[in-house]
């Protein structure tokens, strides 16, 4: 599933193509999404000019105008979604359910093969919106801290892996990101989420951020189906610490990582330095 990184990296890759540019054209070829595409969303969307396209947590925004109406198009990439700029002519493939044709002579095109994204035209504030009223705070924004982290885990039985990854309590920290954030800050991934020190959740805040950081600047990490907006993969895969690396030796003490399974996700560690 495209996490955070992929999402900001799909985020930074269409920006240049899409803003200011007028929505000429929609074509749905199929709605039947997680959520179906609004019965009206190509009659709300065409003639918009897209402002800007944002990101909250791993669902992308985009603001749209014209002078009788405003709106959001909000995205979600689900399982295995991808977005891609591409030539208005260029030929459809499988799984290709939506293109926006914009007034530059190129498209926004949505690729979904499972159908688990979202297409969906949202009036009023966006942030309010089911979806994403609920969520946590940005993980690199000031509101994330160790303080913030520690407050939330009072009395808190959960796995901190676990804990950390609940977009209730921040937004985007997914599967990969979560078990290469809790070995730099050297937390084993099932202590206990109310039994962290607060000095320990400020470590991991700060690993946390330098993680997401630094597969944001080397474009995601590339497994299964993710590609960024120019179809190009990630490849901070190549700088996983612990993830995928079951039996092969810690890159600090030579101990051998091993992989448990916590909330039916495979996680990795190493037991001589996280603890």
């Amino acid at each position: 599933m495209p996490e955070l990184p992929e999402v900001e990296t799909t985020r930074l890759g269409i920006l240049p193509h899409l803003q200011h540019q007028h929505i000429e054209q929609v074509i749905i070829r199929e709605r039947r999404l997680r959520w179906p595409i609004n019965a009206d969303f190509a009659q709300r969307a065409e003639g918009c000019v897209i402002q800007d396209v944002q990101r909250r947590g791993k669902y992308l925004l985009l603001p749209c105008h014209q002078p009788q109406q405003a709106g959001h198009i909000l995205l979600h990439l689900g399982m295995s979604g991808s977005l891609r700029i591409v030539d208005a002519d260029t030929p459809v493939a499988a799984h290709e359910h939506l293109d926006l044709m914009l007034s530059n002579a190129r498209s926004l095109r949505y690729k979904d093969p499972r159908r688990f994204g979202c297409v969906l035209w949202v009036e009023g504030d966006p942030l309010q919106h089911a979806l994403l009223s609920r969520l946590g705070p940005e993980p690199l924004s000031e509101a994330f801290d160790g303080a913030y982290l520690q407050q939330k885990a009072v009395n808190k039985q959960v796995a901190v892996k676990n804990f950390i990854m609940d977009g209730h309590i921040v937004v985007g920290v997914g599967n990969i990101y979560a078990s290469e954030s809790l070995f730099l800050a050297k937390i084993h991934p099932k202590r206990a989420a109310g039994r962290i020190a607060k000095a320990r959740y400020e470590q991991l805040v700060v690993a946390i951020k330098a993680v997401l950081q630094a597969a944001i600047a080397q474009g995601g990490t590339t497994l299964r189906d993710f590609s960024n907006g120019e179809g190009q993969p990630g490849y901070f895969q190549q700088s996983l610490k612990v993830y995928g690396r079951t039996g092969e030796p810690c890159l600090q003490c030579e101990t051998p990582i091993k992989q448990i399974t916590l909330g039916q996700r495979s996680s990795y560690y190493c037991p001589q330095c996280q603890h």
